[in-house]
């Protein structure tokens, strides 16, 4: 009798411990450093928010929007997924855009599950009026002069589906998106995948922000994720910055979950990264 009730709550402990991890934030510091960011851009810090596929932290986001808050950035980056298909609900989901948008400029790329609602235009629309800056294969120079960068986005792959393959749709967005933009000047491409890694540094793109891959929603101590749309069984690419080339990839884990209900060892994060002037 004594080992079972120790059983049981050893259960609702461990229920517990797992509801109170997937309700909470944590945030992420980095710095990313390149000789091609202008000087006028060291120390200008980014806040990237990923794949909030409509959880929520705190009243219309209270606790999310003061965790952004606090780290006082000078851009936003909202990496995609940003509702989830199965329980769409964009009134929900706008609930926080108020208030980013009136704490710095904030940037968005379509994820899949955009996609898979069939309601790409009511999304974007939305978050347009809302003075979002909307990227569809798309970028915008920010800043001014010789001190000025692009910020480039495209669609999620899911949107070419049928008519040719991730790595062409891809490559093909890069080219639309980045068809304006001075030589040399330092870009940062927003794109929902990190499974296209290699085709993000095969095109040059000095730095790139994804999500999509949940931290691999199950993680591992010392290992890293269990399994990830796109990359399978123990993915490489679900957190922290990789390199490959000259190009550095920044991966949020992101803040909600999809079809699996529940993270495990993988509290919700927001992402901060400084950029470094060498």
């Amino acid at each position: 009798m004594k080992k079972l009730l120790l059983f049981l709550l050893l259960i609702v402990a461990t229920a517990a411990y797992i509801f109170y991890d997937n309700g909470r934030l944590s945030v992420t510091d980095y710095s990313v450093s390149d000789s091609r960011i202008p000087e006028s851009f060291d120390g200008v810090k980014i806040v990237q928010v990923s794949d909030v596929h409509d959880a929520e932290f705190g009243g219309e986001q209270a606790d999310l929007i003061e965790t952004v808050r606090r780290e006082n950035p000078d851009y936003i980056f909202l990496t995609g997924d940003f509702i989830d298909s199965n329980r769409y609900d964009l009134d929900r989901s706008m609930s926080m855009i108020p208030a980013l948008t009136g704490m710095a400029e904030v940037f968005y790329v379509t994820g899949n599950h955009e996609v898979a609602t069939n309601e790409v235009e009511e999304i974007t629309s939305a978050l347009l009026n809302a003075g979002v800056r909307v990227l569809r294969n798309q970028a915008m120079v920010v800043g001014s002069g010789n001190g000025s960068i692009a910020i480039a986005g495209i669609d999620d792959p899911l949107t070419g589906v049928g008519m040719e393959g991730e790595d062409a749709f891809t490559r093909r967005a890069i080219e639309r998106a980045t068809a304006n933009v001075p030589e040399g000047m330092f870009t940062i491409l927003l794109a929902h995948r990190p499974e296209q890694f290699g085709t993000y540094a095969e095109m040059g793109i000095p730095l790139v922000f994804s999500g999509h891959a949940h931290g691999g929603q199950v993680r591992i101590p010392f290992v890293g994720g269990l399994n990830s749309p796109g990359q399978g069984w123990f993915p490489e690419l679900t957190s922290g910055i990789h390199e490959q080339g000259n190009t550095q990839l920044v991966i949020s884990r992101g803040l909600g979950n999809s079809q699996i209900p529940l993270r495990l060892l993988n509290t919700p994060e927001i992402v901060s990264v400084t950029l470094q002037s060498e």
